[in-house]
């Protein structure tokens, strides 16, 4: 039983002190996102998502190229917004990140509407579809040869080989509509969750796992979450409340607001678990919900000391999580507390390597050794 322990990277101005008063110095600078991506590297993370939003901070994938070169190990899950960009350009920017960093590429496949535009729902999600088909023929075959309702194209795929192999990178998804999860289940990778109860949960990767099964497929489980974990349960509690013990209503709903998702099911889902925690926050035992009363999207932490939160953990993957993406405030902070009482006690993998998707030596592409035509 082992899971790859992620960290996050606040690239979208989300880091703070005290929740929903923006400090100065935790900006989204590139320094300090890049001093939180770096210090996750040296801790040992496996793996860092670099989140993307039409908000004051850094480029994704920009970011990613220039820390390509500044990390060691860590897997760098970097977020892409479908239909930014055309996607045989998508692909290319892709293998060009996948070459730089040696295989530590992985993408977080989001379907949101493009910043100022509004697009149904079902539309949407058709047109990821087409996206991601297009990038796996990328990576799969000599051409690409693709006719939709979005897209027909026909390309050779030699300017767009990665260099992880069968199959390319690793795609994670997170979405609660019935269209989110059928388009996680036919063609990516994890599923990732946001917090709820251990009930909420299982019944969530019952329903993807049918789903993906229908398709001939099984997939891996992960969840988004964040932690608080300090040396005793009532310092984690404290911690906890200090953190909003600033924030006003009206502060948190703007802040939400800004999110291109704050309408979603998924944030829906989180608020109705904030609405049914208790007095304090907490929907169980050391699952706080604090945290959504100023975030869209993950809004809930662990809280508790490190065994708590530990065994929080390790019940999580006995229900069949594989990958944690964690993050705590202030980011920086929060990855050295989490490194110093959790992370050298949870048996650890890499669900890239486990599907051997980076080579073990360097492979025959256009952009290593492979004859130029």
């Amino acid at each position: 039983m082992a899971a790859e322990l992620g960290w996050f990277s606040a690239l979208c101005s989300d880091d703070y002190e005290y929740l929903g008063f923006p400090e100065d110095h935790l900006r989204s600078s590139y320094s300090h996102c890049k001093a939180i991506t770096q210090k996750a590297d040296t801790l040992g993370f496996q793996n860092i998502l670099l989140p993307s939003s039409y908000q004051i901070g850094q480029d994704t994938l920009a970011f990613a190229a220039a820390m390509s070169e500044q990390t060691e190990q860590i897997q760098l899950l970097s977020a892409i917004r479908c239909g930014e960009m055309h996607p045989p350009m998508l692909a290319r920017a892709i293998s060009t990140l996948d070459h730089m960093l040696e295989g530590r590429l992985a993408l977080n496949i989001i379907s949101s509407d493009l910043p100022g535009c509004h697009m149904p729902s079902e539309d949407r999600y058709h047109r990821s579809s087409e996206v991601i088909q297009i990038l796996q023929q990328a990576w799969t075959q000599p051409c690409i040869d693709f006719k939709g309702d979005f897209f027909n194209l026909q390309l050779d795929t030699q300017p767009v080989q990665t260099y992880q192999q069968n199959g390319g990178p690793l795609l994670y998804f997170g979405g609660y509509s019935s269209a989110a999860r059928d388009l996680c289940a036919r063609f990516c990778d994890v599923y990732l969750l946001w917090p709820d109860t251990q009930v909420g949960l299982k019944a969530s990767m019952e329903d993807v796992a049918h789903r993906a099964a229908a398709h001939g497929r099984s997939i891996d489980f992960g969840l988004r979450i964040h932690v608080i974990v300090r040396e005793t349960e009532q310092k984690a509690r404290e911690a906890a409340t200090k953190l909003v013990s600033k924030l006003e209503n009206s502060t948190g709903h703007n802040i939400k607001a800004r999110a291109q998702d704050h309408l979603s099911k998924g944030v829906m889902q989180q608020n109705d678990l904030r609405e049914k925690a208790d007095k304090e926050g907490y929907a169980e035992a050391h699952l706080w919900t604090g945290i959504g009363r100023a975030r869209s999207g993950c809004g809930a932490a662990i809280v508790g000391n490190p065994d708590q939160v530990i065994n929080t953990l390790k019940n999580y993957m006995r229900m069949g999580f594989r990958s944690f993406i964690l993050s705590g405030y202030p980011h920086l902070e929060a990855c050295e507390l989490f490194a110093k009482y959790v992370l050298p006690v949870i048996p650890t993998t890499r669900l890239a390597a486990e599907q051997k998707r980076v080579p073990q030596i360097t492979p025959e592409t256009p952009l290593t050794h492979a004859k130029r035509i």
